[in-house]
């Protein structure tokens, strides 16, 4: 017959009474190890019965005037005195981490257009401080929070949305908004851009899901206009590349594409479009961890650098987010590519 489990949960013994032990062990005497554990005699003698009790071994035994260590004493005292080291040592707080000797692997989850604009920076950050780091960097085809709570990401970057784990850690790295994007020498390369040559104009259409329509979209309708979608792609890189090699327009995140953009002609669109915070995302279980810690400050510091060529800003809000770890459900609701 199998003892029930809570039989053997109450069979335990105490691990406390390993400290009472390693003292008693040490001083060989029931007086001094109380002082050092601050307990009366009364209270010392009570654990030194229950330490008889579950090691079944005297342990200290009187000789004398004094108290002499048992064969089984003897034995005890170097294991239990290594116990309760390793268990001090993994109570007490982690010692100060030296990234010179940081030898890992970090696993990041990021939107498209992060790697481009951001990684160069994050890896050369990451190299003055620990050359033993390694980064690695994995597309995000969905926004499954399933890789953070697993541990097979480590971070993540992303707008949150209600339907993001409500466990997650979030921290807003910075705001983002939509701008228009075409070859140089194009049409709208110069003059005034209003919402009807905008609207005009022939479009490629970023949708992970394959649809046509999206934020801008929506903010076109009051006006009574409509852009017309000559492609569908899955990705902001594959609509910048299609722009700067026709005369089609891509509609793009500003920040996420600095780098992609370079060469072409970036405006600020004509229509008022929410701007969304891109967030940094991981697991609690990782909140303190000190090499963890220090990659999120590298990731906010490369971050924060201001983005060098950036469309006339109109009535736009200050592209740099305030950092907090408050639930980015604070901020700005986006769907991303639809």
């Amino acid at each position: 017959m199998i003892e029930p489990w809570y039989h053997r949960a109450m069979a335990r013994p105490d691990l406390n009474l390993l400290v009472t032990l390693d003292v008693l062990l040490a001083e060989g005497s029931v007086a001094r190890a109380g002082h050092r554990l601050r307990l009366s005699p009364s209270a010392m003698s009570r654990a030194l019965a229950r330490l008889r009790a579950t090691t079944g071994d005297p342990l200290l035994v009187r000789a004398g005037r004094g108290l002499v260590p048992t064969p089984r004493a003897l034995e005890l005292r170097e294991r239990v005195s290594h116990l309760v080291q390793d268990v001090t040592a993994v109570l007490r707080p982690a010692e100060q981490l030296k990234l010179d000797q940081l030898v890992q692997t970090f696993t990041l989850r990021t939107s498209e257009g992060f790697v481009e604009n951001f990684g160069p920076a994050l890896i050369a950050r990451i190299g003055l401080d620990a050359p033993g780091v390694r980064l690695r960097f994995v597309q995000k085809p969905d926004k499954d929070s399933a890789p953070l709570r697993t541990g097979t990401v480590d971070l993540e970057t992303g707008v949150v949305e209600a339907t993001t784990a409500q466990e997650l850690r979030a921290q807003a790295l910075f705001n983002d908004r939509y701008i228009g994007v075409v070859r140089a020498g194009h049409v709208l390369a110069k003059g005034r851009i209003t919402p009807s040559r905008y609207a005009a104009g022939r479009h490629i259409c970023v949708s992970r899901q394959g649809l046509e329509k999206g934020p801008v979209d929506e903010a076109l309708v009051p006006l009574g206009l409509e852009r017309e979608m000559v492609t569908i792609v899955g990705g902001f890189a594959m609509a910048l590349a299609l722009a700067r090699a026709s005369d089609l327009i891509a509609t793009v995140p500003e920040r996420h594409t600095g780098v992609l953009r370079a060469g072409m002609h970036s405006f600020a669109l004509p229509i008022s479009t929410p701007e969304f915070t891109v967030s940094l995302l991981w697991h609690p279980r990782l909140d303190a961890d000190l090499a963890h810690r220090w990659l999120r400050g590298c990731v906010r510091e490369v971050c924060s650098q201001p983005l060098a060529d950036s469309p006339a800003p109109g009535n736009r809000q200050p592209a740099e987010a305030q950092v907090s770890t408050r639930r980015a459900s604070q901020a700005i609701p986006w769907r991303g590519p639809p």
